[in-house]
């Protein structure tokens, strides 16, 4: 049970808001120790891991691209491009950018979205245009609120979606975990398991999307008629 006080780190790292970088390294640190594997053989364990998975630090080269993209005008586009589609809605625009990301995370394709490539540049910003459309200058209340939104539709529809894909981690971890307790089952098997799990989640979190719209609407509309009584 002491190899569980990486767990324990990383809750207290989290909590305390310390550097995520740091907080994993440490509790990598503290699993290894308390494993018996010692200092220098947790740290090697840790490098190798890092090198194995070395594309993750593709992920750097991606943020300054987007971040030229949005000093040229990519959010004033996705503004632009979706105020011309008169029957979208905030709760629309985000139930069906959960639709694609869980299909695409079903697929093994889990790098199509995510927060700092999709989510900030683009369904966010197009979110709130819509909502803007409708109901004119948004308080930073609801603004905060649909940005929130289309965070957690980023999240519900990866989490649920990827575990369809029978060659993600989390399902060849799952198959591990089994293994070593003397169940023996095939990745497909997982996998299809997975499947009712994400319909529900697209239903669940689908609703909650067009619900959003009803809740928009009667707080806007609603703060609207009151600047008009005024």
């Amino acid at each position: 049970m002491l190899t569980f006080l990486g767990v324990a780190v990383v809750v207290v790292g989290f909590i305390a808001r310390i550097h995520p970088l740091l907080v994993v390294a440490a509790a990598a640190i503290v699993t290894s120790l308390s494993a018996g594997m010692g200092l220098v053989a947790g740290i090697s364990v840790l490098g190798k891991a890092f090198n194995d998975n070395r594309y993750v630090s593709l992920v750097w080269l991606v943020l300054p691209v987007i971040g030229l993209l949005e000093r040229s005008g990519l959010q004033e586009r996705a503004r632009a491009l979706i105020s011309r589609v008169k029957t979208a809605t905030t709760g629309r625009i985000l139930l069906v950018y959960f639709a694609v990301r869980q299909l695409s995370a079903a697929l093994g394709l889990t790098s199509l979205g995510g927060h700092a490539q999709m989510v900030r540049p683009l369904i966010a910003p197009m979110a709130e245009a819509v909502a803007e459309n409708r109901y004119g200058p948004l308080p930073d209340r609801t603004r905060w609120l649909i940005r929130a939104s289309a965070a957690a539709a980023d999240n519900v529809a990866l989490f649920f979606g990827e575990d369809i894909f029978l060659a993600i981690a989390s399902i060849l971890l799952i198959k591990a975990f089994l293994e070593q307790n003397g169940i023996f089952v095939e990745p497909l098997q997982l996998s299809v398991w997975a499947i009712p799990t994400a319909v529900l989640a697209l239903l669940i979190h689908g609703t909650r999307l067009l619900l959003l719209d009803r809740r928009l609407h009667r707080e806007l509309a609603r703060a609207g008629a009151g600047k008009a009584a005024e």
